[in-house]
């Protein structure tokens, strides 16, 4: 399994404008290994906000699919002109290779 995280630093006050802008259907639903999609926000810090993104991957070749794919591709080039809303303070993604789960 494979893990991708997207922690978000926002200004405060905005948190559900990233929980809704990754709320949102799109191409990544029913994406062929996507297991699934968990949005949390830390409600612990006063002088910003803090949201995580958990993406959760059977495996990293389904994850590559995905980053590969020509709907990812276009989603980044139809970005790429839009200037990165005021409210972002920043943005950190992270990788993690699952070596145990247990239930």
């Amino acid at each position: 399994m494979l893990i991708q995280t997207r922690t978000i630093t926002v200004h405060p006050g905005n948190a559900d404008k990233v929980v809704e802008r990754f709320s949102q259907p799109g191409p990544l639903d029913g994406r062929e290994g996507l297991i699934d999609r968990t949005i949390m926000v830390n409600k612990h810090t006063k002088e910003h906000e803090e949201i995580v993104v958990i993406i959760r991957w059977q495996s990293e070749d389904a994850w590559r699919g995905w980053e590969k794919s020509p709907e990812h591709l276009q989603g980044h080039r139809d970005r790429r002109s839009e200037t990165q809303p005021a409210y972002i303070i920043d943005t950190v993604v992270n990788m993690y290779e699952v070596k145990r789960h247990i239930q």
